[in-house]
């Protein structure tokens, strides 16, 4: 796969985190330009969140059937379009309305994406694509929160001019370097029965289920880390916020590097290998920083294990989210839908969990990531060590043999 088009796909799966971090520093100032309470501005981004996940149902399948190049352009068209809404908007209500837009629309870069590198490498290198994908598109929420900050002396719409900016890129990406992966003979028919029938078979499937949950549980854990690191490191180990940042941004480069030895080691060692390690190595560093935390230890012990704890999520990410969709060659689009709608709808719910025992105790987001690990194991375990057999066709679809 050639470095511009890994570069465009890495920027589409990237539209979650700057949609997401790039505008909360402006939650005060939008609540008070609007004349509205914050949870009314919150509900912003709920809906988002629920139209990425809603949108990833139905974009996934469509893209399946009418191939990924048409489908994508035209939900990124109208991401853009969003972006204008959003940042022209006359109230709250009409925000909460655009966001939802903006979501669903831009569900289509991650799971298009995803599915283009499914559809144009196979085996191991799938693992090493989505392992790379993952590892750049970790410093996203680094940089999205800092351009937020930047442009906060603008005002709060120019951060929605700058996501239109974005959506805007990532349609001109996608126009001049993503081709067209899927071809008419490979395409599903049939309609919805078709597709009802494609989404029983993959819950049907160990593997797929498996694998599928392990990577959202991934995320998950990865997303209680996002969540609670402010209070962490700034209250429970009382460090600046500059330090923060700093930490943040040398955990998000620790996710680069580990992405790329995963790479590395995919084309030696099986993906599923590489999974098991990184679940154990997020596990016992969890409960490492655990330990840590509650004996009081300074930062200058605690940040190493934090900086290992992150990089390691890449290792079940990359890995995890390969083996799920290679089970469904024949319908990666709806395979990825499947597996993003549960990412988003964990991460959605895991946020606010790590903040319920307040804003100066790590235990929270430490109980979280274990847990969170722990299933994950489990799940893997569910899902067979053999190679999928070959998928039957649908009714009226044809033969995926590649």
């Amino acid at each position: 796969m050639s470095g511009p088009l890994l570069l465009v796909l890495a920027l589409l799966s990237a539209m979650a985190p700057f949609a997401t971090d790039m505008y909360l520093p402006a939650f005060t100032d939008l609540a008070a330009d609007l004349g509205t309470s914050a949870s009314s501005v919150q509900l912003t981004l709920t809906t988002f969140l629920f139209g990425l996940a809603a949108g990833q149902l139905v974009i996934g399948p469509l893209s399946d059937r009418f191939g990924r190049r048409g489908p994508l352009l035209l939900a990124t068209a109208v991401a853009t379009a969003a972006g204008v809404l959003c940042a022209l908007t006359p109230n709250i209500w009409f925000l909460v309305g655009a966001r939802f837009l903006q979501g669903f629309s831009g569900a289509a870069g991650i799971v298009i994406g995803r599915a283009v590198a499914a559809d144009r490498v196979s085996g191991a290198a799938v693992a090493r694509i989505f392992s790379l994908l993952a590892s750049i598109g970790g410093i996203a929420p680094v940089v999205a929160p800092l351009a937020g900050g930047a442009l906060a002396p603008l005002g709060w719409r120019s951060e929605f001019w700058a996501l239109t900016g974005i959506s805007a890129l990532m349609l001109i990406g996608s126009l001049v370097v993503v081709p067209e992966s899927l071809p008419p003979e490979r395409r599903h028919t049939g309609g919805l029965a078709a597709t009802g029938r494609t989404v029983r078979r993959l819950l049907a499937d160990r593997g797929y289920v498996g694998h599928t949950c392990a990577f959202a549980l991934g995320f998950a854990g990865l997303m209680a880390y996002i969540s609670a690191s402010p209070f962490v490191i700034q209250n429970v180990l009382g460090l600046s916020t500059t330090a923060y940042t700093l930490t943040f941004a040398a955990n998000a480069l620790g996710l680069l590097g580990a992405g790329l030895l995963t790479a590395r080691l995919v084309t030696r060692v099986s993906p599923r290998t590489l999974l098991g390690r990184g679940q154990l190595a997020v596990l016992v560093l969890s409960a490492v920083l655990l330990a840590l935390l509650a004996a009081g230890a300074p930062a200058v012990v605690v940040l190493p294990t934090l900086f290992l704890l992150v990089s390691s999520f890449t290792f079940i990410l990359g890995t995890a989210s390969a083996l799920a969709i290679g089970r469904a060659p024949d319908a990666s689009g709806t395979a990825s839908a499947l597996m993003g709608a549960l990412q988003f709808t964990l991460g959605a719910i895991v946020s606010p969990l790590v903040g319920l025992g307040g804003e100066d105790t790590a235990l929270p987001m430490c109980l979280t990531l274990v847990v969170a690990t722990l299933l994950g194991i489990a799940a893997t375990r569910l899902a067979p060590r053999s190679a999928p057999s070959a998928a039957p066709a649908e009714a009226g679809a044809p033969s995926t043999a590649r």
